[in-house]
């Protein structure tokens, strides 16, 4: 498994996630060697929040930054913050405008998940290259850009390329309010949404 542990002070160990969504793309091929994690509940894993000090973490990992899914679940379950590791990048073969393209889309997504469930964001992403030691690819080039959003996707902090320890407090009682004035939770047309749980073209 993509396990991401989560350590809280003089607590330790306080829980764990295990990434729910395996890629097999271009450098990425995990499902050759990465299990997909649980979704037992009784085993405290799937989209289960992570208590702590700070808050009830939804901690999720890198892939499945990409699923709207995934981040309402962990909302749903009670998470006050959603946190991104990540190591995403560029093929150093792709041109300027393509390598746009895909931070950009990056970025957006994981705002996007601040807006619609009014918490805040956290995403922590690699920087750096790694060659390919096959040979067959050109290798990753990680784009940093870790940053961190409030419950209206506004950037409250945002890093390079290089690495850097980014700080930033935040208003917990935020979310609440603005969950109020965007109710998108409440106004949910959850009796209509039973294809969801279908595959594309099923």
């Amino acid at each position: 498994h993509n396990t991401a542990v989560v350590f809280d002070g003089a607590r330790g160990r306080v829980g764990q996630y295990r990434k729910m969504h395996i890629p097999d793309d271009p450098g990425f091929y995990e499902k050759f060697y990465f299990t997909p994690g649980d979704a037992d509940e009784q085993r405290n894993e799937g989209f289960t929040p992570i208590d702590t000090s700070v808050g009830r973490l939804g901690v999720l990992v890198c892939w499945d930054q990409w699923y709207p899914e995934a981040a309402r679940l962990m909302a749903l379950a009670g998470a006050e913050l959603l946190l991104y590791p990540t190591a995403i990048g560029w093929d150093p073969q792709d041109d300027d405008a393509e390598k746009g393209r895909q931070k950009e889309a990056w970025t957006l997504i994981q705002r996007a998940h601040g807006v619609a469930n009014g918490v805040p964001v956290l995403v922590a992403n690699r920087v750096g290259f790694e060659a390919d030691h096959s040979g067959v690819g050109a290798g990753i080039d990680f784009w940093g850009g870790s940053f961190v959003c409030g419950p209206q996707g506004e950037f409250l902090a945002h890093a390079g390329t290089e690495a850097e320890q980014l700080v930033v407090t935040l208003d917990m009682a935020k979310s609440e309010h603005t969950r109020r004035i965007w109710p998108y939770l409440r106004d949910r047309r959850v009796d209509a949404y039973g294809d969801l749980t279908r595959r594309y073209r099923d």
